[in-house]
């Protein structure tokens, strides 16, 4: 294990890149599905109202702006509208969906949401939504109530919304992993996709362990993507799939939601680069936000016997991954790998106590095939033995 005398680093937790200032130009927004949503409710409103289709209809985003959408199509009987969603330049894999709602009046006033085709259905509680409904988020809900009562005023409606191919597009999304199937969700808390934007992933790993706490989850199998989350699962077998998280750059969102809700232990998996830049204190790894410590790893290298060419090598590496080859050719690799992974538990460990509550945590390093754990701090986990 660590020796006491190993140096704490500094925990850090950077701010999220704004894509403006990482990017060459500006890239374009565009609209949750949420948003589409009410988009297509308020001209499917309209069209019972007046017998028209619009060709265009503006609505009311949470920030106060009103804004306008495009009416891809209508149909009637029931008075129905279609809007397109469209991403803007965020590689979202709803963008093309036609979201596609229907509106048909009730007696009682109430506005009520259905889904229809290709809108999941939630089945497990810790969503902050109905159990047996539809994946519809709050904030869409709201909007979409809001944007039909504007046309409909005191009376009620039904409003159901599709989502033609739905199904299809949510088996590349994390939703069945959080208990809903059949389609996507419907989603936004602002009603803009800003792009490339990371703070989506950031809510949906917080999302994702708030729903392994609500099915009584007390380990958070944690992943930096999809090769280690394979490998994860098969290093924990008998974990229930909501247990396995992948937290891309957002490990510290997650231990903190995971001390928040009561978990007791979490479970790291991952290649050399992320866990470097763990082990050096950074909990928020995007590549604009920290970059990997060589110097720590040159460190490792030189306590297990590395010749000073070794040393040299990974302290003028431009990668992990050249540490990672320096460290295979000589007789270090296991030693060196292994400290790292007690560096990471040590650092996620202290982290989850300035969360309010020390978490145990264990950790692996896996290769960069996806193939096998090389170091953990669990001897038993490693599956590939260096020379």
């Amino acid at each position: 294990m660590s020796s006491q005398s190993d140096p704490q680093p500094p925990l850090r937790e950077p701010d999220l890149p704004r894509t403006a200032k990482v990017r060459p130009k500006a890239l374009r927004t565009g609209f949750t599905t949420g948003a589409c949503s009410a988009a297509a409710a308020r001209a499917a409103a309209e069209f019972l109202v007046t017998g028209e289709i619009p060709a265009t209809v503006d609505i009311d985003f949470p920030d106060g702006v009103r804004r306008r959408f495009a009416v891809d199509s209508g149909s009637a009987d029931p008075p129905t509208a279609v809007v397109v969603k469209d991403a803007g330049d965020d590689p979202d894999v709803t963008h093309g969906a036609r979201l596609t709602v229907s509106v048909t009046p009730r007696g009682d006033g109430e506005v009520v949401l259905h889904g229809g085709e290709g809108v999941g259905t939630v089945t497990k509680p810790g969503l902050g939504l109905e159990v047996g409904g539809p994946a519809i988020n709050p904030v869409p809900r709201q909007m979409i109530g809001e944007t039909v009562r504007e046309v409909l005023g005191e009376r009620g409606a039904d409003v159901t919304i599709t989502v033609p191919g739905g199904e299809k597009m949510a088996r590349k999304t994390t939703n069945r992993r959080l208990g809903i199937y059949g389609g996507i969700s419907i989603l936004g808390t602002t009603g803009i996709v800003r792009p490339f934007s990371t703070a989506s992933w950031r809510s949906s790993v917080e999302q994702a362990v708030s729903v392994l706490a609500a099915q009584q989850g007390r380990v958070a199998v944690l992943s930096t993507g999809g090769r280690t989350e394979r490998v994860a699962m098969r290093l924990l077998p008998d974990e229930p799939e909501v247990a396995f998280i992948e937290v891309g750059d957002f490990t510290g969102a997650a231990v903190r939601r995971a001390v928040e809700h009561g978990l007791d232990e979490l479970v790291f998996v991952g290649m050399i680069g992320k866990l470097t830049k763990l082990a050096s204190g950074v909990v928020m790894t995007h590549y604009t936000r920290s970059k990997v410590d060589t110097e720590l790893l040159a460190r490792l290298t030189a306590e297990f016997g590395g010749t000073e060419q070794d040393v040299a090598d990974v302290a003028e590496a431009a990668t992990a991954r050249r540490a990672y080859e320096v460290w295979q050719r000589g007789e270090h690799f296991s030693a060196c790998a292994h400290r790292l992974c007690e560096l990471v538990a040590a650092v996620l460990e202290r982290f989850s106590e300035e969360c309010g509550r020390r978490l145990r945590v264990r950790v692996a390093m896996v290769d960069f095939e996806g193939e096998h754990v090389v170091a953990a701090t669990e001897a038993r986990w490693v599956t590939w033995q260096s020379r």
